[in-house]
Formats: C-alpha cells, sequence, structure tokens
C-alpha cells in the first residue's frame, strides 16, 4: 500500500477514536495511550500525526462538521430536485433527525463545543464550524425559496443544534424540531405563500401578535392555524 493512503487512514482511525473517547468518557479522559489503544496504532503514529492535544480536538471537531456538512448538502440537492416545498423539507429533517442516534461521536460534538468554552484556542474551529453549517442553512433556504436566507442562517442552525441538545438530554422525539423549523421557516416567507398551505398576502407582515391572534392581515382576524388549516375564531 502507498504510504500517504496508509497515512491517511491512520489519521482518520486517530481522529475517530478521538470522537469515540470524548463521546464516552469526556474531553479529560483523552490521552495518547488510550487514543493509541482505541485506534489500533502505535504511540508514535499519534504524536507523528498530532503535535499536540489541541491540534488534535480541533481537527476531530472539523472532521466531524465535514461528515455531516457533506451529508446534509447531499440531502439539500435531494430536496431541490424533488421539488420539496418547506413542509416537505421540515418533515424530511425531522425523519433525518429522527434516526440519527446519539452515539459517541454526535455526544462528542457537544462536548468539544462546550471544551470551546473553556479553550480560547479551540474557539476559531468551532467559529469554522458553525460558519459551515450556517452557509448549509442558507443554501437549503434558499433553495426553498426563504428571502434573505443568510439572515435566517444562524438562527436556524442554533434552533436545530438546541432541541437535537434537548433530545439528547431528554431522549425527547424529533416532532418538535418539525414544528419549529415550518414556524421559523414560514415567518421567514413572510409576504410569500408557503407551499400548499399558503398563509397568504401580508402573512406575518404587519400583523401584531397578542392574545393568540397574529393581527390584521395575517391569518384573519384571530383565526388560528391548526394542522396546517386556518381554524375561525371561537364564536364566528
Amino acid at each position: 500500500m502507498p504510504t500517504a493512503p496508509r497515512s491517511a487512514a491512520t489519521r482518520q482511525r486517530i481522529i475517530e477514536a478521538v470522537l469515540h473517547i470524548i463521546g464516552r468518557d469526556g474531553v479529560a479522559a483523552v490521552t495518547n495511550r488510550r487514543i493509541a489503544k482505541e485506534a489500533g496504532v502505535s504511540l508514535g503514529s499519534v504524536t507523528y500525526h498530532f503535535e499536540t492535544q489541541h491540534h488534535l480536538l480541533r481537527e476531530s471537531l472539523l472532521h466531524f462538521v465535514r461528515e455531516e456538512t457533506r451529508r446534509f448538502t447531499a440531502l439539500a440537492d435531494q430536496c431541490r430536485s424533488e421539488c420539496v416545498d418547506i413542509a416537505g423539507a421540515a418533515a424530511l429533517a425531522g425523519r433525518v433527525a429522527g434516526g440519527i442516534g446519539f452515539d459517541s461521536e454526535h455526544i462528542a460534538t457537544f462536548e468539544l463545543y462546550v471544551e470551546a468554552g473553556r479553550d480560547e484556542r479551540l474557539r476559531e474551529a468551532a467559529a469554522e464550524a458553525f460558519a459551515a453549517y450556517d452557509r448549509l442553512a442558507a443554501q437549503i433556504l434558499t433553495g426553498l425559496g426563504v428571502p434573505d436566507a443568510e439572515r435566517y442562517a444562524a438562527t436556524t442552525v442554533a434552533l436545530v443544534m438546541g432541541l437535537q441538545l434537548r433530545r439528547l438530554a431528554t431522549g425527547g422525539p424529533a416532532e418538535d424540531l418539525v414544528d419549529a423549523l415550518l414556524l421559523l421557516a414560514r415567518g421567514a416567507v413572510g409576504e410569500g405563500a408557503v407551499g400548499d398551505g399558503a398563509v397568504g398576502e401580508r402573512a406575518v407582515g404587519e400583523g401584531a401578535v397578542g392574545d393568540g391572534a397574529v393581527g390584521e392581515g395575517s391569518v384573519g382576524e384571530g383565526g388560528a392555524l391548526a394542522d396546517g388549516a386556518l381554524v375561525p375564531p371561537a364564536g364566528r
């Protein structure tokens, strides 16, 4: 086997080992000796590929984000090719989220973001990771027809990551993610129609939110939105 592919495979095993260790036992459990044992490589290989633990943690975080971004980019391409509307995209995102088991690698990323709060040397990598997610979110929102998608990208990323963290901590369902994404996307669309369940002209626009009503020119003077259908207020 050529040297370059062998070296790349060793580096990959080391990174995967680091994510597994962090996901199971936290950042404090990461040692060169344990990494070598987990990855099935020599102790010298660990220090050869990664001179410092900071370098190792940084590359492990960025590796995970690159893989996740690649996977969700393929999902965005699928949505565009199949002309999926906002409701369909939110439902698909919910199915994907529900199918993601919180294995050690997914848990490890949350650990690394928290560690970046303690260690300033990791913050650049964390910022790079979030920037990659923001670009992907903007791409998906643009494909769904959301105007000014860049403006809502960071909020979308924060919403998804926050709800995934909640699922991790509570074991809750992924349906909350679908509802939240629909609320955000429909609000962002504003004056445009939202797929088959059009919210109409000036949907979110000028209306004020108060006492359960969405105001003038919104969902119809106090009308409620239930299961995608407009329901008139009681007594009318």
